[in-house]
């Protein structure tokens, strides 16, 4: 599963339009095989900011919805909607892995570990 995270710079004067545009996108992400985890608005501190959530099964599924959206009706006006609202500035887009509770860690060396141990530039040694 890949859970992807979009943080999203929005006009702060509205916040009203952007929570329309996140009421737009919630059932059609499930309907597309996504799982929504929520819009997140500004509430305390930065008014600027705010956050959306939502999961796949596999980078193959969501590059399949990603297909979809482009020619789906409800989708191209819900991008109408927030272009003509000017209510996004911009936005960032991540991939995560979720980690459950009861989930086994995986083994070191495992694909999904990344190896962090620190690394010897031999060749720099040979040197000295």
């Amino acid at each position: 599963m890949i859970t992807c995270y979009l943080r999203y710079t929005i006009d702060p004067y509205k916040v009203d339009d952007f929570e329309c545009y996140a009421r737009m996108w919630i059932p059609l992400v499930n309907r597309f095989g996504g799982i929504h985890h929520g819009y997140f608005l500004p509430h305390e501190g930065a008014n600027t900011i705010a956050i959306a959530l939502f999961s796949f099964p596999s980078l193959a599924a969501y590059e399949e919805y990603r297909d979809k959206i482009r020619i789906d009706e409800e989708c191209r006006a819900a991008f109408a909607f927030a272009e003509k609202s000017r209510c996004i500035v911009s936005y960032e887009r991540s991939f995560m892995r979720p980690v459950f509770a009861g989930q086994e860690a995986p083994a070191p060396g495992d694909a999904r570990t990344p190896d962090l141990s620190p690394h010897r530039d031999e060749s720099h040694e040979r040197e000295q």
